[in-house]
Parts: C-alpha cells; structure tokens; sequence
C-alpha cells in the first residue's frame, strides 16, 4: 500500500528515535480518519501497535462505538481497549469539546505510562490543521497559535505524533475502507453550533481556501515558532541571572517578541501563572518606559535592567 509507505516516511521523518522493537500506541474513534491511519499503521508495523478507544460519554451511542472499534480490531488481532471517561463534576455543559480533547489527552497519557508506551499518534491531518489556522486567524491568534497542531510534542516521558498531517481527510477515508473499515460518522462534525463546523463548511464551499496551502503556511509558522523559541532560551540564558530574591533580565537590544517569551518565562519560574492576553505586552511596555508594575503575583521593575521578584518575598530597603 503506498499511503503505508507515506506513513511510514512521515514517521520516520517525526520520530527517528522511534527504534525496530518500539510499539506505538493509536487513539482510534472510529471515525474514517482514525480507522485510516489504523489501516495504515497495521500495514507498516504489525504486531507493533495497541489501540486505545474513548468513550467520552457526551453522546448516548458513544458506548456503542467503543465497542465497534473493540470489534473491528479483534478480528485483525490487533490489541486494542477502551477507556471510559469520569466526570466527576458531572457532562460539561459548556465548551465541551475542549474540555473532552483535553480529558482524552489525560487519560491517553495515563494509559500509555501504565503499559510502558511512550509513542501515541493521533489522526490530526491537513483539513484539521486548515480548520485550526483559520479559526486561530480569527481570533487574532499570535504565531503560536497560528502554527496549529504541532507534528510532534512531549507530554511528560509520552512523545505525541501527528504522522497524517500531510494527508487530507479523503485519503485517510479511503484508506479505511480499502482495509475494510466502516466508518462511523460522529454527529457532532456537522452541528453549527460548533465554531469548527462553520469552518469546514467554508473550506469545502470554496477553492480559494485549499486546504494544503493553508496547513502548508501553519507548518512554516510552526518552523518559525521553534526558531523564536530557541532565541528566547537563549536570551534567558544569557541575559538573565539572580540577585538574592531577585531575577534580572537585560533586555537592551532585543527584538519585541524575545523579550516577550524571557518575561513570560520569568513570570512562571517566580511561581506566576502564564500571561494571558495582552497582560505580557502590557508589562513590558510599563517596563520600558522605566515604570513598576504587578502581574501573576510578580512584582517588576523597569530600568536599564529589569527585576524581577515574587510580591510576597521580603526585600532590602
């Protein structure tokens, strides 16, 4: 199968690391994505691969997917379980996707360390990273944002793959019924009320939004991202350093963007909460003009070299 043989290359591209013995874990719905990248890892590393299933529980027939992808697998002798969802405080009413995205992610992680799995892949492909950066754009994201769903990302000792983001949805649907898959359709893609929903629908009405170009610039965003990010480790390397209670940051001469992700760094090593919003720009603007200002339990004082200390910490007059 060729797609396999992409697969296989995107993997690799990912994660060299990944060794000849290593097993990886997939999140599988049941959806025709999911059961796409199944059909396509089960080619490429059989015998090497468990499946995990979540019944997120916010839909009645949730249960009875689980069990088809339990089905499905055991008949191609492909380990799989299903892990139930707890909602301790009750189904959110509110936001629900985002808060089933990140109990799924917690759950996924907890499952992987118990079994000794350190590689998950999820489905995410390029529709999904053009939905992303439109509805990032929208809210006026900054690159972070806009650089969408990363390829690849450590959760604690978990590393997390997106193998099939350069593969469109279609490709993956086809891959799953050419293996004998019956996809199911979860409701909930198509439901207006869900901002992503208006998304696609835009996406698929119109050619001047290709898909692949729009994940194309998300994936150059992203390559940036981890080029500012790395600036940024260095100037708090090379530009910061401790004063009793104090953290001192010299700034002169740096670009904006920098001295925004040193501040914000700072903030959380002094026990502060991330930034949000504007609140860093706003910081950083009262410190370059000489100002003081309080943020996230962090006091911080502006001059030719900035302080840095917790509010609550003593300090010689």
């Amino acid at each position: 199968m060729q797609l396999a043989g992409d697969f296989g290359a995107a993997l690799s591209a990912l994660a060299p690391d990944f060794g000849p013995s290593a097993r990886l874990a997939l999140a599988v719905s049941g959806g025709g994505d999911s059961y796409g990248m199944l059909a396509l890892a089960a080619d490429l590393l059989p015998d090497r691969i468990t499946v995990f299933t979540i019944d997120h529980r916010l839909r009645a027939a949730s249960g009875q997917e689980c069990e088809a992808v339990l089905s499905a697998c055991a008949v191609r002798g492909i380990p799989a379980e299903r892990i139930d969802l707890d909602w301790p405080s009750g189904v959110p009413q509110s936001n629900r996707q985002a808060q089933a995205r990140e109990a799924r992610y917690r759950v996924l992680t907890a499952a992987c360390a118990e079994r000794g799995l350190t590689w998950l892949a999820t489905a995410h492909h390029a529709d999904d990273q053009a939905e992303t950066f439109l509805m990032r754009a929208a809210r006026g994201s900054g690159l972070s944002g806009l650089a969408g769903v990363r390829a690849r990302r450590r959760i604690g000792e978990l590393v997390l793959l997106r193998p099939c983001l350069g593969m469109r949805s279609e490709t993956l649907h086809q891959a799953a019924r050419a293996a004998g898959f019956i996809p199911i359709e979860d409701p909930s893609n198509s439901d207006p009320s869900y901002d992503r929903s208006g998304v696609r629908a835009l996406l698929e009405g119109t050619d001047l939004l290709p898909a692949e170009r729009l994940a194309a610039a998300a994936s150059h965003l992203a390559d940036a991202e981890e080029a500012l990010a790395w600036l940024a480790k260095e100037a708090r390397r090379t530009r910061c350093w401790s004063r009793g209670d104090e953290l001192r940051f010299d700034a002169r001469g740096l670009p904006s963007e920098t001295v925004l992700r040193v501040v914000r760094s700072v903030i959380l090593d002094l026990g502060g909460e991330l930034p949000r919003g504007t609140q860093a720009q706003r910081l950083v603007e009262t410190l370059g003009r000489g100002g003081r200002a309080s943020l996230s339990n962090v006091q911080a004082s502006g001059g030719a070299v900035w302080t840095f200390r917790r509010e609550n910490d003593p300090r010689r007059a």
